[in-house]
């Protein structure tokens, strides 16, 4: 496995997984892809493309628009496939491949956007999947990136069993390979391998209660990804069950409060080749 490769994914490859994406994909959609800059594209690379969830969403927006995606797991890649022939606005838009992020087989200037979501946070050298991305756009390209920012996460009331496990789910990501706190990095790691014309965005989640069905929805899917990285968490000795089943009586607690609080940002950062 090269260094760019992905290394830090806690989720896992279930069909539980899987499903958990595509809602996620669907939950997140109106921030993530909030006018992107893909009018007119025709050839849209898409950087760690899962389950073919971020594809679908991209097939419906952008008329126009080809996607191929790159993908490591050959599961992942068949359920993709799979998926996507179900979609009717898809059809003969898309191509979805194997191969690695850190070593794109594509000639130079073969597309003209790239897109990557929830991607580096994985993967092992950033920079140069950044680079070889870089690469294979014309000049001019549009690239946008999504990425976490774990360490903006909170919520209220306090609970003590959730922090202390997403503690120890950041420190096994970064183990693992992967950046937690990548969003914040975007502007500098996009301009380190020449892209100009970059934007960052921080995209921030606050629920309280002026939005309590949009808060209490917010709270189950986190509760969701957060239990999704359980297994891996347990394995690697840094918490106990007792944590796990703390944080899930928390979570649930949080989201029956009349006053609770969410709060977490992510960053999107936009870009150009030259």
């Amino acid at each position: 496995m090269s260094s760019g490769e992905a290394t830090g994914y806690l989720h896992g490859y279930t069909d539980v997984e899987r499903d958990r994406l595509r809602r996620q994909a669907r939950f997140l959609e109106p921030m993530v892809h909030d006018r992107l800059p893909y009018r007119r594209r025709k050839k849209l690379l898409e950087v760690g493309s899962g389950v073919g969830a971020q594809t679908e969403i991209l097939l419906r927006h952008f008329p126009e628009l080809h996607v191929t995606g790159i993908e490591l797991n050959e599961e992942q890649i068949a359920e993709a496939r799979r998926f996507l022939a179900t979609v009717p606005w898809a059809t003969d838009r898309w191509t979805v491949v194997k191969g690695s992020a850190a070593q794109l087989e594509f000639g130079a200037e073969t597309f003209d956007s790239a897109f990557l979501c929830w991607v580096l946070e994985h993967v092992g050298d950033p920079a140069r999947v950044l680079s070889e991305v870089r690469r294979v756009l014309v000049p001019g390209a549009s690239i946008v990136c999504n990425e976490v920012l774990n360490a903006t996460f909170f919520i209220d009331p306090y609970s003590p069993d959730t922090l202390r496990y997403w503690t120890a789910f950041n420190e096994q990501q970064i183990d693992s390979g992967g950046d937690p706190f990548i969003g914040a990095k975007l502007g500098n790691l996009l301009q380190s391998v020449g892209f100009r014309d970059i934007v960052t965005e921080v995209k921030t989640f606050h629920l309280d209660n002026r939005a309590p069905a949009e808060r209490a929805e917010f709270l189950a899917y986190w509760t969701e990804l957060l239990l999704s990285g359980a297994p891996a968490v347990l394995a690697s000795g840094r918490v106990s069950q007792e944590t796990v089943d703390g944080m899930r009586n928390e979570l649930a607690r949080v989201a029956r409060d009349p006053n609770s609080v969410f709060f977490y940002s992510f960053v999107q950062a936009r870009a150009r080749a030259w």
